[in-house]
């Protein structure tokens, strides 16, 4: 019985996470034969202010985006 956790930053629409469940189980139907009544999908929406990267929470990192902080921006 496949399980499969995804974990995803920030929020989705419930379409979205139906979109997600749909792509997944038909993945593993087509890909390792297994029985789409028996594939089980947890998603999880880590909330942007419970998750960082590069020394700071991804809230902050998209906050000065949306500002248009250059200084944000990873790649430089």
């Amino acid at each position: 019985m496949p399980f499969v956790s995804i974990r995803i930053s920030g929020h989705a629409t419930k379409d979205q996470k139906s979109g997600i469940v749909a792509d997944v189980t038909r993945s593993l139907v087509e890909r390792l034969g297994k029985n789409p009544a028996v594939v089980q999908i947890v998603i999880d929406e880590v909330s942007t202010e419970n998750y960082g990267a590069g020394g700071q929470l991804i809230a902050d990192h998209d906050a000065h985006i949306a500002k248009g902080d250059a200084h944000a921006d990873s790649s430089q």
